[in-house]
């Protein structure tokens, strides 16, 4: 057995973050912490500090990473605590490093991973937003670096697992892929209902344990629309080679459809940890501390197409690939912002997609040359969706 990998988790204490600390701990020989990054969960990275010892810790803010500096130095940890966006690409890029878990949700993750790629890491990608936002400058990155970017969302994880091993095969063998969805906690609400919805009833997810946003946009399905576009930036497949389809269950994770009509599809239970022990130790397994399936037990898989009424925001998938480069991270920063807003309370549940459709209709945006063209397209959509999202009355 080699050494252990060094490995830095961005948003250790998000469920994705902790689920790779689980993850990990049940494999101590293979993998050690390297750094460990947060938002403003003092209290949770000083308990991770305290568990994994990793070298570096990283707070968003100074005053935050202050707070945390003081209270490991006064436990003796041999940890040095660091603040802001120029420390995740440090503790991303450092030579040290074997692998990065990219989980910290929304924009403020790309930077770090366009570090970790250009450095030419093992990349493990929990946010989407870097492909969606990042696409082809990111994409670039990767193949600049030489990283392996492996996908730990379930669904394109189960897509990559269900692909050929070479991908200069895909093109040829692969027809199309499906992403399931579990249709969330509104699959079968009268929309015209969905008015009423409260941030509670939102992010009360049937079968998934996720974060706020993330479980508001499988409520909207704006969580399967990113998907979508990151899929196509990831398996290089274009938009019309891509379908959704409603699995309540979430025991079929995704598929792949062949030229010879035959689909490969992978399946388990719904925990992230699964997904996480595979891009960890890719290209073997290990055991991932999730149970397993029992078929005996299983019962009947079900299928269905999204309801547009329902679930209108899917389709903006496929306009926001097919308008102006750029377009994908419009959408993204307005669902943001959209969300954000429905959870203070400041934007009802059916307002969501009018301000992202209304932000992608007003704002034009031309081809992204840097991580600064990026970033100002981004700063742009938030200030044009939160004005809109001032104009509607809840």
């Amino acid at each position: 057995m080699s050494t252990a990998q060094f490995v830095t988790i961005l948003g250790s204490t998000g469920s994705i973050g902790t689920s790779t600390l689980d993850v990990m701990a049940r494999h101590p020989e293979r993998f050690s912490v390297f750094a460990l990054t947060a938002a403003t969960q003092v209290d949770l990275l000083l308990a991770q500090c305290r568990r994994f010892l990793p070298r570096w810790a990283v707070m968003a803010s100074a005053p935050h990473a202050e707070q945390l500096r003081q209270r490991v130095q006064a436990l003796g940890l041999p940890v040095q605590v660091l603040a802001g966006e120029q420390a995740l690409c440090d503790v991303s890029a450092a030579p040290e490093v074997d692998a990065v878990m990219a989980a910290i949700v929304g924009a403020a993750g790309l930077a770090p991973c366009l570090a970790a790629a250009r450095a030419g890491k093992k990349l493990l990608l929990a946010n989407k937003e870097a492909l969606v936002v990042g696409g082809a400058l990111f994409m670039d990155a990767v193949r600049a670096g030489g990283a392996t970017l492996l996908p730990i969302d379930s669904e394109h994880s189960a897509i990559f697992q269900s692909l050929p091993e070479d991908p200069a095969t895909w093109a040829r063998r692969v027809q199309k892929i499906v992403l399931t969805a579990s249709g969330g906690p509104f699959r079968s609400r009268d929309p015209s209902t969905l008015a009423e919805v409260t941030p509670q009833q939102a992010c009360a997810h049937p079968n998934w344990v996720m974060g706020r946003k993330i479980s508001v946009d499988s409520a909207t399905m704006m969580n399967k629309a990113l998907e979508v576009i990151e899929a196509c930036y990831l398996f290089g497949l274009r938009p019309d080679q891509i379908e959704v389809v409603i699995h309540p269950q979430s025991v079929i994770h995704s598929m792949v459809q062949y030229t010879d009509t035959s689909v490969l599809a992978q399946l388990g239970t719904p925990d992230m940890r699964v997904s996480i022990a595979y891009g960890l130790s890719w290209p073997e397994r290990i055991a991932s501390g999730a149970n397993a399936l029992d078929f005996a037990r299983l019962g009947a898989l079900t299928f269905e197409p999204p309801d547009a009424q329902r679930f209108p925001g899917l389709q903006l998938a496929w306009e926001a690939l097919a308008g102006p480069s750029g377009s994908t991270a419009v959408l993204n920063a307005a669902n943001e912002v959209a969300v954000e807003a429905f959870l203070e309370q400041r934007l009802r549940f059916d307002q969501i997609h009018a301000v992202n459709r209304a932000t992608m209709t007003a704002l034009h945006t031309s081809k992204p040359g840097s991580l600064a063209d990026l970033l100002a397209i981004d700063a742009q959509a938030r200030a044009l969706a939160q004005s809109l999202v001032q104009g509607f009355a809840v």
